[in-house]
């Protein structure tokens, strides 16, 4: 019972709070540990073997690390119950990002709306990893409905199902390798075998949330109204629609809902990538109404997200 409140309580302050930067957080924490390992380990003078072996030890540290300190923590409050609470609520709330990615895409939709197209750019970059400088006003817009979309299940649902499966530890130790992917897992020349160990093991902790929030989503369009049909044929026609064998699910809803067009080739760190395209070319994207509808798809996702979850964990503890 006190994991299903931490997780009720984190979820509410989650929304009301999102993730105020000057606070102190632990999932920034990990990301200077990966940093500093990726400097110490992945140097260019290195095999690529060496490399590979050295990425692996590095997730070793981070993921296995994050889970021994969060298990002390949480084993120091529970000296009193009501600190126990507290500090679970409080480590569990990190792991999770629903209004904060909403307040991101919210930013980039207003400098939009100022035709502010430099400023959209800069702040796009700051939430994908593609190259952002030559983006127009609809690549804008479509990069940040497919990361609203991707962490739909990245930000939201897989850590809320974590912390239901395990509690706090296994939502960090979620997020830290969560992290070290968005971190090491490129499929450039820099992180190639360096990431790869990392790039993988997060495929496969995202395999099943990133299905339950195509499910999550297509229940979210039936409620908000949206083309539920569409969202359907394309979800199952496009849900591979991708380099990452997990991304494309959610992605694949929102273009079917809000008859997009997602997706295409992108330049990462001055690569260009080629990616499938993802939905129906219906319309000009209308960044304004298709933003905000996919913010919209993101909480009622996270509603449904939570009361599945919490209810199957109260169900497995009464048992």
């Amino acid at each position: 019972m006190s994991i299903a409140i931490m997780i009720a309580v984190a979820f509410i302050l989650d929304l009301l709070l999102g993730d105020p930067h000057s606070w102190p957080h632990p999932i920034k924490a990990i990301g200077y540990l990966i940093a500093w390992l990726t400097k110490l380990f992945n140097k260019a003078s290195y095999s690529e073997n060496k490399r590979k072996w050295l990425g692996a030890l590095t997730w070793g540290i981070t993921v296995g690390g994050t889970g021994l300190i969060t298990s002390l923590i949480m084993r120091l409050s529970s000296v009193n119950y009501y600190l126990y609470l507290i500090v679970g609520t409080y480590l569990s709330y990190t792991c999770l990002s629903t209004r904060q990615l909403a307040i991101e895409a919210k930013k980039i939709m207003k400098s939009l709306q100022q035709n502010n197209l430099v400023k959209a750019r800069k702040q796009v970059g700051m939430i994908v990893g593609r190259d952002t400088k030559q983006l127009s006003a609809e690549q804008v817009t479509k990069a940040t409905i497919e990361t609203v979309a991707e962490n739909t299940s990245d930000g939201v649902i897989a850590p809320l199902l974590f912390l239901a499966l395990g509690g706090p530890v296994c939502g960090m130790m979620y997020k830290a390798i969560n992290t070290l992917d968005s971190m090491v897992g490129y499929r450039n020349e820099k992180y190639r075998a360096f990431g790869e160990v990392s790039a993988k093991i997060d495929d496969l902790a995202n395999y099943i949330p990133a299905r339950l929030t195509w499910l999550f989503l297509i229940i979210s369009s039936w409620i908000l109204r949206d083309d539920t049909k569409e969202a359907i044929t394309v979800g199952e026609r496009d849900c591979e629609n991708h380099l990452s064998p997990n991304s494309a699910f959610s992605e694949a809803v929102v273009a079917g809902a809000l008859h997009l067009q997602l997706g295409g080739p992108h330049y990462y760190f001055g690569e260009l990538v080629k990616k499938p395209y993802i939905g129906n070319d219906h319309l000009v994207i209308a960044a304004n109404w298709h933003l905000k509808r996919t913010i919209t798809m993101l909480y009622m996702s996270a509603i449904i997200g939570l009361i599945c979850f919490e209810l199957g964990r109260l169900l497995i503890v009464w048992k």
